[in-house]
């Protein structure tokens, strides 16, 4: 069985001075910006800075002047994004960025990356970008262009794992898997400790985790099934600190990283990234009045031949 986990996301901060996204939207109006992208709301996590919501698809966190959401799967994102600018207007808008992940089959998929910015840029101006190389993993972001400059402390970052170990994928497959394993399992209480926690096992297989401590956000995002295996993190804590641990249980033979605002990127990645991973892209780029933002796509070179997958010719499968 295959699902895309690759994702989209879209992010944006608003002036709150015209509107508090915590406190002047209804629930009902969340529901309905995630109903537009084809996913519905599971359950909710807040505190006083804070409120995340756990989709059927990943992920929406919602600060006073600041929207991430997050979605997998054959989703349309920019329809969140453009039912928002449709009901609140460009003009409380002070940042956003639009972001894809290249995917498995993106052929499966309702739109691509262009016609989304060209959707895009009937409401605001912007400027797309490509971070990686076409023919390997890379990122496509689209991002407001205005005279607003960010806060040079936000920093967010993004980490994405492939090709997970054949052990971690046996415990992440596992028909009797509970939350408490997979918590268990990627050592959370290592990872994120003291943190509020808000998590789902999907069937047959799939794992999402929202977790929330006073302004800080964590996210785990597993599709785990061999030959496709896709597990994402994101958060505004420093993942590159983290990324020992995660790489230790998972054991991919590729990850990605993106991040947002981290000036020490490559400090970070010399101090934190095992040397038995290769990197094979390294992209960064200032955005004018925006974001710093950097993005490396690392590899385990293998050394011994591997086996070839056979495909079952009789299910509608996307590879075919």
């Amino acid at each position: 069985m295959f699902y895309e986990g690759s994702e989209k996301k879209t992010e944006l901060i608003v002036d709150c001075k015209q509107l508090n996204l915590l406190t002047d939207i209804d629930t009902c109006v969340w529901k309905d910006l995630v109903n537009a992208c084809n996913a519905k709301i599971l359950s909710s996590i807040e505190n006083k800075h804070c409120r995340a919501y756990l989709l059927s698809e990943s992920s929406l966190f919602i600060w006073k002047d600041r929207l991430l959401i997050i979605t997998c799967g054959i989703t349309q994102l920019v329809n969140s994004a453009i039912f928002f600018f449709e009901k609140y207007g460009i003009n409380v808008v002070e940042h956003f960025i639009y972001q894809r992940k290249n995917e498995y089959f993106s052929h499966a998929q309702s739109s691509n990356f262009g016609q989304d910015a060209k959707r895009l840029q009937d409401y605001l101006s912007g400027k797309a970008f490509r971070f990686g190389n076409l023919d390997s993993h890379h990122n496509y972001l689209f991002q407001l262009n205005n005279n607003v400059k960010s806060i040079p402390t936000a920093k967010t970052y993004e980490l994405t794992t492939y090709q997970i170990s054949d052990r971690a994928s046996a415990v992440l497959t596992n028909p009797t898997l509970t939350a408490s394993d997979v918590r268990k399992f990627l050592q959370l209480k290592r990872l994120i400790p003291g943190f509020t926690l808000d998590d789902f096992v999907f069937e047959p297989f799939g794992y999402s985790l929202n977790a929330i401590k006073d302004k800080w956000y964590f996210t785990i995002h597993v599709t785990p099934q061999r030959g496709s295996s896709y597990i994402s993190f994101e958060s505004n804590i420093n993942l590159l600190a983290l990324v020992p641990i995660i790489l230790e249980v998972l054991a991919p033979n590729a990850f990605d990283l993106l991040t947002f605002n981290e000036t020490n990127f490559d400090m970070f990645t010399a101090k934190y990234i095992d040397n038995r991973y290769t990197c094979q892209s390294n992209v960064t780029k200032h955005i004018k009045h925006s974001y710093q933002v950097n993005f490396a796509h690392y590899i385990l070179p293998q050394s011994q031949a591997t086996s070839p997958i056979e495909l079952a010719l009789d299910e509608d499968y996307f590879t075919l």
